[in-house]
């Protein structure tokens, strides 16, 4: 033995330099940085696991044979973080860094789940709560984590958890500079979806809100080490730049949005970085708009290094829908007409994939032009044409009609009432702008697919949609402008909720549960400083409420926590609540339209449209086809009835695939973590968890053993129902023990083997 083991170093020291490259890369690859490395896939340094935003991990020791014997090993609790959650957390070198307690970032040991560190911010809006960025240099010395703290990007030292003071003013850069806009007036900027690393750069996207007062969506890219820009990209060209003439001439001084409040993804070898981008603002109303809008939800495959766009691909032109592109393209290399070829593949709001060669942006099948409906709206022109894939079939309902109707709603008047409400509307099928009357969009804008609801097997060319069925129905009305009255706090703060709140929660604050919480007794409920958190940097679907002064949060409070104690004077209450228009035309030119998101469902809190409400969709993207379907987890209280299959009911976040086979991800509303066969779709194995899944489960290895976690956000003390986007959750009670954090889990020491 020992005679081999001389000749085996002896055969290295001659061995050519190339050899032991060869050699190194089987278990290391060299990074951009020229630190090594390990393999592709076998780590989880970034958000969505790589580069690339795959999902996917090259780790097998846990595989279709013992993921059976898969148990939780550990939990940290993380709550108080303001009922926003769903982190993907990041692990380097046996340290897990999240999103942790009240907001604050945290350095934890990976196998035990001991704390390291931990970075309190305070008192804070906006976290940028899915995730973390991390670098580090070179020679390793110097390792940063990145996050969006508000409006600002802020460094803090990966090994200290300290600030670094050298980055940006003092430890943060101030992201409302540099958008062509006075910084005073930017409410929200920052995004809770992290960054992207490349090289020496971070490139960031933003979540700018989604009213008329928005600040624009811009791209752009800083320095790690100093916080300076290194590059801008108007998503709403200015005067020169290419696309302009697809906007109104000074759209760009007024239209916001057009962002990526989601996942970016990055070729490194290529150096393209590929940002997906939403609707303009005001989303469902264009009339100050007229024209395609580029580069509003598109595609965009941008260098890296400089932020010159390489190309792009719109996906709905002049979106009056708020169908944004919000998943990670996921790249892959698939077998296509006998070739191998690069690919992106995109999953969108509205239900349908965009599979586009990666380097020149053209469809890999046919996608067409299809005449679509037009507006009623006067001065409002719809785009003739929306494009539609051909080959890829969609992975969602694009029609909801009064047959489709959730049979399983119990009250049978209940549930004749909504088939007639759905044959009233105004449905001419997908694509139908809205108007001053019902008008049906399915999916909704909180339906199909969100973000990190996609995930790819490389390795494959498979692609995984995890999608939700959410019809809207929406109605414009002219939105009221700004009116001052004289009275108590009370008063003017009812004023300021009719003019902002209403469309949503009502105007007696009733909402519509479960989807869109009621308000009443809420500031005794979560706390005023949580009510000022969400009204200022919004909550799950719920945007900010922008234009509003400090004094105007103030009164609004004070109504929330005493409305009887209102006294709006009849007059100005018929002015704000006036009935819409009979006909669209009795409104001035300039009128601003505003609508709610209209989700619909029943007073049992489930979607009025019928099962399944979730779905998981396997892709082979080699040929185009879907390989199997399945509803993604169900809805404890209906499966305790003996009805299954209905998928859960809003899941937020998305899957992980493993090089082993299988797929993980989490149901919010039956608390359940669960395995399927990647090929099949079958459920492997599954755990319950004392609190609802949300977010992308991450898949790392510690000391060869490997683990999956899963972030989970608390339910709801009020309610047997699933805790939905956009509800305000309850405050935590800190007798009980805390059920919202981090579920790790792995399997029985020595029962798998090492990778």
């Amino acid at each position: 033995m020992k005679d081999r083991l001389y000749w085996f170093a002896a055969t290295l020291l001659f061995l050519p330099a190339a050899a032991i490259m060869l050699l190194a890369a089987s278990k290391t690859t060299a990074r951009g940085d020229g630190v090594s490395a390990p393999a592709p896939y076998t780590t989880w340094r970034e958000y969505g696991g790589s580069p690339d935003d795959a999902q996917y991990s090259a780790l097998k020791q846990i595989n279709p044979s013992n993921v059976a014997r898969l148990q939780q090993v550990w939990f940290y609790p993380a709550g108080n973080n303001g009922g926003r959650y769903g982190s993907n957390p990041i692990v380097i070198q046996g340290v897990m860094y999240v999103i942790g307690k009240n907001n604050s970032v945290t350095a934890l040991d990976a196998a035990t789940g001991k704390e390291i560190w931990v970075h309190d911010f305070g008192k804070v809006t906006r976290l940028s709560t899915r995730g973390l960025t991390y670098w580090q240099n070179a020679e390793g010395s110097d390792r940063r984590i990145l996050c969006m703290v508000d409006n600002t990007l802020t460094a803090i030292d990966a090994r200290s958890g300290k600030t670094i003071g050298s980055f940006g003013d003092n430890g943060s850069v101030d992201l409302r500079v540099g958008l062509g806009r006075d910084p005073s007036t930017i409410r929200m900027i920052g995004s809770q979806t992290p960054g992207r690393i490349f090289g020496d750069l971070i490139l960031e996207g933003s979540a700018t809100g989604e009213e008329y007062e928005s600040p624009p969506g811009d791209l752009r890219a800083y320095n790690v080490i100093t916080g300076q820009m290194a590059w801008i990209f108007h998503t709403v060209p200015h005067p020169g730049e290419p696309g302009y003439e697809t906007w109104p001439p000074d759209a760009w001084k007024y239209i916001g949005g057009t962002n990526t409040w989601g996942e970016i993804s990055l070729d490194a070898q290529r150096g393209i970085a590929y940002f997906p981008t939403g609707s303009p603002t005001y989303d469902f109303y264009g009339a100050d708009r007229n024209g395609a809008n580029l580069y509003s939800d598109c595609l965009l495959a941008i260098d890296a290094r400089t932020g010159k766009l390489l190309w792009y691909y719109q996906t709905t032109h002049h979106d009056l829908w708020d169908y944004d592109l919000t998943v990670g393209p996921k790249l892959l290399t698939v077998n296509h007409d006998g070739h191998k070829v690069d690919i992106l593949a995109e999953a969108s709001k509205n239900g349908f994939v965009y599979v586009l060669n990666r380097e020149t942006g053209k469809p890999l099948w046919p996608i067409v032009e299809r005449p679509v409906p037009q507006s009623d709206m006067p001065g409002q022109i719809a785009w003739p044409t929306q494009p539609f894939p051909t080959v890829i079939q969609p992975f969602d309902r694009q029609q909801f009609a009064p047959d489709d109707v959730d049979p399983y709603i119990a009250d049978p008047k209940e549930r004749e009432a909504i088939r007639a409400e759905i044959a009233a509307t105004h449905n001419d099928g997908l694509y139908t702008p809205d108007d001053t009357r019902q008008t049906m969009e399915m999916p909704g804008n909180n339906g199909g697919a969100n973000w990190g609801s996609a995930a790819a097997d490389p390795t494959r060319g498979l692609f995984f949609v995890l999608s939700k069925a959410a019809p809207s129905i929406l109605q414009l009305e002219p939105k009221p402008p700004r009116r001052e009255i004289n009275g108590s706090a009370e008063t003017k703060g009812q004023v300021v909720y009719l003019a902002n709140c209403r469309m949503c929660h009502m105007a007696n604050m009733a909402g519509q549960p479960p989807a869109i919480p009621s308000l009443t007794g809420v500031v005794d409920r979560v706390g005023e400083n949580q009510v000022r958190t969400v009204v200022q940097g919004g909550l799950g679907s719920m945007p900010a409420v922008s234009g509003l002064e400090p004094s105007d949060l103030d009164n609004l409070i004070a109504y929330l926590r005493h409305p009887e104690q209102a006294h709006v004077p009849p007059n100005v209450l018929a002015y704000i609540m006036a009935p819409n228009p009979t006909t669209p035309r009795l409104a001035p030119p300039g009128t601003r339209y505003w609508s709610g998101y209209g989700f619909i469902n029943s007073s049992e809190g489930l979607p009025t449209i019928g099962p399944p409400w979730s779905t998981l969709t396997a892709y082979d993207l080699n040929t185009g086809i879907i390989k199997w379907q399945v509803p993604f987890g169900g809805v404890t209280w209906l499966e305790e009835k003996g009805i299954t299959d209905t998928g859960s009911f809003w899941p937020r976040g998305g899957v992980v695939v493993t090089a082993s086979g299988l797929i993980f991800g989490g149901a919010k509303s039956d608390g359940t973590v669960r395995a399927y066969d990647e090929m099949t779709g079958k459920v492997l194995w599954q755990a319950k968890i004392a609190a609802d899944p949300e977010g992308i489960p991450a898949v790392y290895e510690v000391a060869g053993r490997e683990y999956l976690v899963m972030s989970a956000t608390q339910r709801p003390n009020e309610t047997t129902l699933p805790r939905t986007a956009g509800s305000v959750p309850a405050q935590s009670n800190d007798e009980e023990p805390p059920t919202q954090g981090y579920y790790v889990f792995a399997l029985p020491e020595g029962a798998g083997e090492s990778n």
